[in-house]
């Protein structure tokens, strides 16, 4: 690979993780952390990144505007498609009947998927529309804040 093509592919890695962190998302790196988290009783809401244009146009910008709501899950974390793979593997192990899919956001309720946002979803929308997906799972297994 050309050196500059992976200096400018690390920029691109380090700018989306610090986004979906500073969006107050905690990301997930190893399996044990995916385990950890996604074994924990009440509500997770995952976001899958990756570094493709509808992740950092349409996923990650609503991942972050969709937390101005009433219903919140416990928690909000992130695994990293493509970067951080066994992580990202783990994290879909728990998405049973749902084919892999990046970007996209499952809501977990004590341990067990509920619904999906699959990149379909994503990609072609625009941010409103995935922000209103987002609040709609919230709405439907989350509690008020």
């Amino acid at each position: 690979m050309d050196l500059n093509f992976d200096l400018y592919m690390n920029d691109v890695v380090k700018q989306a993780r610090n986004e979906i962190e500073n969006a107050g998302y905690e990301q997930l790196t190893t399996p044990e952390e995916v385990d950890s988290v996604f074994k924990q009783d009440g509500t997770t809401l995952v976001m899958i990144n990756s570094v493709c244009g509808c992740a950092g146009g349409i996923a990650r910008p609503a991942a972050e505007h969709a937390l101005h709501y009433d219903k919140m899950p416990d928690r909000l974390v992130s695994v990293f498609a493509g970067q951080d793979k066994e992580a990202t593997q783990q994290a879909r192990d728990y998405f049973g009947g749902y084919a892999p899919s990046s970007p996209s956001f499952a809501l977990m309720k004590d341990g067990k998927i509920t619904e999906m946002i699959e990149r379909h979803q994503i990609e072609g929308h625009d941010i409103m529309d995935v922000i209103t997906q987002i609040q709609n799972l919230f709405e439907k297994y989350c509690e008020e804040r």
